[in-house]
């Protein structure tokens, strides 16, 4: 027997195409109060059921707007009267967010995938701009534009529903301080375009190859910025950081063909609207996890954390307060936790090949082994046969000789990448080895500098051995 939500949608269906349907299935839940239902039939339509009238209102105006337009977004094919029921087009059920599951669980991303992220970056632009041409803010809700307010509304979403929720102690008033001065800073950008709102990858439907936007009612006037950081800082996507910068250019460039662009300023700003979504972010997962208990927005918190952590390496003194507060907050035990169970540590090891190459304890295998047997050997000489590669007679004579410099210089180009590679993707785990005839001289020199360098560039965790000569040395890993 249909319920009431279903008998209705059944209704309006057999209205608009004068017979009924053959099933009705309900599509799992998002984030909102809307609920969404599979009306099996010809045609096969998406029926929406919408708690708040005025939130429907923006979305089938909207919807109508764009459609005009030229943009990809679902066609309403009918709605109630009373504006609570509204069937639409069924776009399929593959999300953007799906499509690139395995490049967000993995993190590569191949040309599969990153051309469909170039194509959903590229359209925001026409959203902003073409979209916003004509449109009837009014109809926008619950605030027609991005003002005080509405930053206000988000912000306040994060103290109250994260930040409290984690039990970390702060001071209010001080706080509030620094939110104002980030609303103003966010409000210097104001403009006359479309701000999408919730422009992410699971707001996006592939069909045939192609991007279509869906759930944009929550949409209203202001800054583009705002879209790009939810798009390429939402949390659970998981993109490298070169790929988020690949995807920043493109859409840099789609949005020259509407406006000039200083790129120095719009990345100067950006920076802050990155940290304004994050915070929101944050809120929406505190509602809907710790208050909600649905379990896809605690799973996305340690993302927005760790994208929080990357966040506060370049300071934000506009907000001195408020940056205090950030920080304890990434440090406190629930989040560090599961940070140190994706933190990277670097093996590096020194050698003698005829004793074998050393095994990888992790059980991960792979990683590096690099000869050293090719750079000119100081222990052909009997002067240096009571040292190693730690000790100042072999370090002069290999630096001075040149060969090992050259050598390095290659090693770290390839070990570099790796390492940057492994951080971004969340390994934990990567063995490099340096082989020479005795372990004593070459591969000494060569695991030392690395091991050094790559504390040095990266501050991850380290652990030397030098295993011929029974020396361990670990570089812990720097906050």
């Amino acid at each position: 027997m249909d319920n009431p939500i279903t008998e209705s949608l059944r209704r309006l269906y057999t209205a608009f195409t004068k017979h009924t349907p053959d099933q009705i299935d309900e599509m799992p839940a998002s984030g909102s109060n809307r609920r969404y239902f599979r009306l099996k039939g010809d045609p096969t339509l998406i029926g929406v059921s919408g708690e708040s009238v005025e939130e429907n209102r923006a979305f089938l105006y909207m919807a109508d707007h764009f459609r005009q337009k030229g943009l990809p977004v679902p066609q309403v094919h009918t709605c109630s009267d009373d504006q609570l029921f509204y069937l639409q087009e069924d776009l399929g059920d593959t999300l953007l967010f799906g499509a690139i599951e395995k490049a967000r669980l993995t993190g590569v991303f191949g040309e599969e995938e990153k051309v469909l992220l170039r194509k959903t970056i590229r359209l925001l632009p026409a959203f902003q701009f073409a979209g916003a041409e004509g449109m009837d803010f009014s109809y926008c809700y619950p605030r027609p534009e991005f003002d005080t307010r509405s930053i206000f509304w988000d912000l306040n979403y994060f103290k109250y529903c994260f930040l409290k929720a984690t039990g970390l102690d702060f001071q209010e008033d001080r706080l509030e301080d620094d939110f104002r001065k980030m609303a103003d800073i966010l409000l210097r950008s104001s403009s006359a375009t479309f701000m999408y709102r919730d422009f992410q990858s699971r707001n996006v439907m592939i069909r045939d190859g192609e991007p279509w936007f869906i759930d944009f009612q929550g949409g209203r006037k202001g800054p583009v910025y705002y879209d790009v950081a939810s798009f390429l800082w939402q949390a659970k996507a998981n993109y490298p950081e070169s790929l988020r910068q690949e995807l920043l250019a493109e859409y840099i460039d789609a949005l020259r063909k509407y406006q000039p662009v200083d790129e120095a300023y719009f990345h100067a700003q950006l920076r802050h609207f990155v940290l304004f979504r994050t915070l929101q972010v944050l809120g929406a997962y505190g509602f809907r996890g710790y208050f909600e208990k649905k379990p896809h927005f605690m799973q996305s918190v340690p993302f927005a954390i760790a994208n929080l952590r990357r966040l506060l390496e370049e300071p934000y003194p506009e907000y001195p307060y408020l940056s205090q507060v950030l920080r304890q907050l990434t440090e406190l035990k629930q989040f560090t936790d599961d940070l140190q169970k994706r933190r990277l540590t670097v093996r590096v090891t020194s050698f003698a090949y005829k004793k074998g190459i050393p095994d990888d304890p992790t059980g991960n295998g792979g990683g590096f082994v690099f000869d050293c047997r090719a750079v000119n050997n100081p222990g052909k000489y009997e002067r240096y046969k009571p040292f190693t590669g730690l000790d100042e007679p072999v370090i002069r004579f290999l630096e001075d000789d040149g060969e090992i410099t050259t050598f390095l210089t290659h090693v770290y180009a390839l070990v570099d990448a790796s390492v940057r590679r492994y951080m971004e993707r969340g390994f934990t785990s990567l063995s490099v080895a340096f082989g020479c005839t005795g372990g004593q001289h070459r591969s000494v020199y060569a695991a030392q500098h690395l091991a050094e360098h790559l504390h040095a560039t990266f501050g991850v965790q380290v652990n030397l051995l030098h295993r011929e000569q029974n020396i361990e040395q670990n570089f812990k890993a720097k906050n």
